[in-house]
């Protein structure tokens, strides 16, 4: 009987022994975290402006600097806006913000190119003074010279003391919507060795003829790229007037190669309008 029962402890102890325990395995997934995407960055200069000669309203200007700014010794290009109210904050805009912030965010993390952006405030109620170099019998108007010659010769020599710019002019763009785009392509073939690049968008042609005589006498550039953009929305003789000025362009010899003008569907006089073809006028203008 003890042996039986001795038997029968050994083996059990030998069955127990050989149970091995088998390790827990869990479940799990990986989850992979994104970082947000770093954002380029929107001030505005501590210093405003005034503008001698022009008129005595105060005028704040805007910069952008793209997300890689401050992690590298790298210099970029520079694009001149006009109407900065409506460039970045729609808490600013006349009616919505063009979003220019978000488009070039949008544009560095796709393709590594960052841009520089430099918008001035118009002066409210002294717009029209600002943005047109001539003037009109019904609206007044034509200051616009002082305008451009302050950013040639007082902002842009500021902006590239202070920041990491590319200086040249094949560097530079000057861009604008309306009054804003008559100003800019004024002012782009006034100073062709300061602004290469001219986005003229929904340009108000029709507030001067001397628009003509100016583009006949100063549009002759070898190297000036230009984007002339309207909206099919935006009235039969603004379409004309835009089409008829890339016309008189290129009789006189400005480069095919170097002009695009876009008749766009659908196009309105609208913030929401420019918004939305940003990216194509500089993807043209810097062949991004």
């Amino acid at each position: 009987m003890k042996k039986q029962i001795l038997l029968f402890c050994c083996l059990f102890l030998l069955i127990m022994s050989c149970k091995v325990q088998q390790p827990i395995r869990e479940n799990s997934i990986k989850i992979e975290r994104k970082l947000p995407q770093q954002k380029g960055s929107v001030s505005v200069l501590k210093r405003e402006f005034i503008i001698k000669g022009l008129n005595e309203v105060s005028h704040k200007i805007y910069i952008y600097l793209p997300p890689n700014y401050s992690t590298t010794k790298e210099k970029y290009s520079v694009i001149y806006m006009q109407d900065a109210q409506n460039l970045f904050d729609v808490k600013t805009a006349f009616a919505a913000e063009w979003e220019v912030d978000e488009t070039l965010d949008s544009l560095y993390h796709k393709t590594g190119k960052g841009f520089i952006i430099v918008g001035v405030e118009n002066g409210g109620e002294k717009r029209i003074e600002e943005y047109t170099p001539w003037k009109n019998e019904k609206y007044g108007g034509g200051k616009g010279e002082i305008y451009i010659d302050f950013l040639v010769n007082e902002l842009k020599p500021y902006i590239d003391r202070n920041y990491k710019t590319k200086k040249s002019a094949k560097d530079t763009a000057i861009i604008g919507s309306s009054l804003g785009g008559l100003i800019s392509f004024y002012g782009g073939l006034k100073y062709p060795n300061v602004f290469g690049k001219i986005g003229a968008l929904s340009t108000s042609f029709w507030f001067s003829n001397k628009v003509n005589e100016f583009a006949e006498k100063n549009g002759n550039q070898k190297k000036t790229k230009l984007y002339l953009l309207i909206g099919d929305k935006e009235g039969a003789s603004m379409v004309a007037d835009t089409e008829n000025m890339a016309e008189r362009l290129l009789d006189i010899g400005f480069p095919k190669k170097n002009i695009k003008t876009k008749v766009a569907p659908n196009g309105k006089h609208t913030e929401s309008f420019w918004k939305r073809e940003f990216l194509e006028v500089i993807t043209y203008l810097y062949n991004l």
